[in-house]
């Protein structure tokens, strides 16, 4: 279980440092980083018989 919620609280981490990031390379790169992440969370809950984590908080991941 600890490993879902270290995946999830990087992906929240990446998604809020990506809103305020300028360089749109660098966002996009960051919020793929947090897909990954969400991805990774997505698949543990499942080993668990959880259901999926919630989607990102900011509409589209923040995508630029």
């Amino acid at each position: 279980m600890k490993l879902l919620t270290e995946y999830l609280d990087r992906a929240i981490a990446l998604e809020r440092l990506a809103a305020s990031e300028q360089d749109s390379d660098f966002k996009t790169q960051l919020l793929n980083q947090a897909a990954a992440y969400r991805k990774l969370a997505a698949e543990r809950a499942e080993q668990y018989g959880m259901p999926a984590p919630s989607p990102p908080e900011i509409p589209d991941g923040g995508a630029p």
